[in-house]
């Protein structure tokens, strides 16, 4: 008996609670608000006329600096407005919130009123199970158009480069050595040749025969010197004939030749030069060859 006392005076304590928290269907605009959003919370209330405090139709605002403003950590209330018509009193409170859940709003006291046990359900913005509204990861720095292919065209560049000085340190030297040495044969073909073009020229020029085949034995001695190895500027005909280079040009029936000429004493017919140099250039020519054909 004593346990059905307690529960009915239990039950008549949280009814009137109750029904002042619900106050006929409380709404919120918009239906579903997120932290920070700037929502209206409206309440329903009887008509004036039933209402013994409601002796006007003015509406009634809360003003941010009256003692009975609300204050909450949780909560930022923007407006506060007891509105009395006749068709139907309610009260509105603009707020934002800052915390996700089921949240009680202060009470508060407006009008001679006071409304209590208000709440308000907050949505996360980002949800646990991923489908709420979710913030958008860091966007990529901007990057200037033709920077990917700058940075990566440097990369190959750098990976190709230090490729060929490794290349170079473990294998390369030998065949650097040969490269080198062919340029310079080939550079020493075409400098003789340029020289047997000038002779040629001073010929025309009528130019000393004497001169021109002084001029022809010394170039082309030091000539043979440094694409032989050997020096052949002290060499004789007859040791100048066994120089290995081209088989079918005799080098030393054409320095005989060409001493023949300069130590005679006479006059020397400027035919005779110009068949030397013919010869020249025709030795000059299959030495070109063969220097190509060993490239290739």
């Amino acid at each position: 008996m004593r346990r059905f006392w307690a529960a009915m005076f239990f039950i008549l304590i949280y009814a009137p609670s109750h029904a002042q928290n619900s106050r006929t269907g409380a709404y919120l605009i918009p239906q579903i608000v997120y932290v920070g959003d700037r929502a209206a919370l409206i309440l329903p209330l009887p008509n004036p006329q039933d209402r013994p405090a409601a002796g006007s139709a003015a509406d009634i605002v809360l003003a941010p600096d009256s003692p009975d403003y609300p204050s909450d950590p949780v909560f930022d209330f923007h407006r506060i407005i007891l509105e009395r018509r006749l068709s139907g009193s309610r009260l509105l409170i603009e707020f934002s919130a800052f915390q996700p859940g089921l949240l009680e709003l202060p009470p508060i006291e407006i009008g001679g009123e006071r409304f209590a046990g208000l709440s308000v359900e907050i949505k996360s913005v980002i949800g646990a199970s991923g489908s709420e509204l979710e913030l958008a990861g860091p966007a990529s720095a901007l990057a200037i158009p033709g920077t990917a292919l700058m940075v990566y065209g440097t990369l190959a560049c750098l990976v190709l480069f230090l490729s060929f000085v490794l290349w170079l340190l473990f294998r390369g030297r030998r065949y650097l050595h040969i490269w080198i040495t062919k340029w310079n044969r080939i550079r020493l073909l075409v400098s003789m040749k340029i020289i047997g073009k000038r002779l040629y020229k001073a010929l025309l020029k009528n130019g000393k025969s004497r001169d021109i085949l002084d001029k022809l034995s010394n170039e082309f001695r030091a000539f043979l010197s440094f694409f032989t190895g050997e020096n052949c500027r002290a060499m004789t005909a007859h040791e100048l004939e066994r120089l290995p280079l081209i088989y079918e040009f005799n080098l030393g029936k054409f320095f005989r030749r060409c001493d023949e000429l300069r130590f005679s004493g006479g006059v020397i017919d400027s035919e005779d030069v110009f068949l030397m140099l013919v010869d020249l250039r025709s030795f000059l020519e299959a030495l070109e060859k063969e220097e190509k054909e060993k490239v290739a």
